[in-house]
């Protein structure tokens, strides 16, 4: 096993590996700046080094918390810019947080709906379909 903080000049396809990530991942958070682009070897290769790897870690794990990649550009800001407080990351989660909670309650909602449908369909031989008629009705879910 190698030492992390040893490993120096991966190229992409290896900073990906490590990652568990896709080259065209690696290449996208460059181009939306997530990911600052690496140095470029003489010959030029990209030189990703830890600093990549970890950066694309946190991009990962904020992107499995749901963060938008504006929430996340602000985060990395945050982490760029060591001097801020830690109120303003907490103020990107608050909010993402509310966020959150919103896509429960409308989660909640459209199962409630559909447990009604599924039931109104009975064994499905009816000849008019409940969850046709729900969804030419205006207000499907609330």
């Amino acid at each position: 096993m190698r030492n992390h903080a040893l490993v120096k000049g991966m190229q992409r396809a290896e900073v990906a590996r490590r990652t568990g990530t896709n080259l065209e991942t690696v290449r996208y958070y460059e181009k939306v700046g997530l990911l600052p682009e690496p140095p470029r070897t003489q010959s030029g290769y990209r030189n990703y080094d830890t600093t990549h790897e970890r950066r694309i870690r946190f991009v990962l794990r904020a992107r499995e918390l749901g963060f938008s990649l504006d929430e996340i550009r602000a985060l990395l800001r945050l982490v760029d810019e060591r001097d801020q407080p830690c109120a303003d990351a907490r103020v990107v989660a608050a909010t993402h947080l509310e966020d959150v909670r919103a896509k429960i309650a409308d989660l909640r909602r459209m199962e409630l709906v559909l447990k009604d449908v599924v039931k109104q369909c009975g064994d499905g031989t009816l000849p008019a379909c409940p969850l046709i008629e729900t969804l030419f009705r205006e207000n499907a879910v609330t």
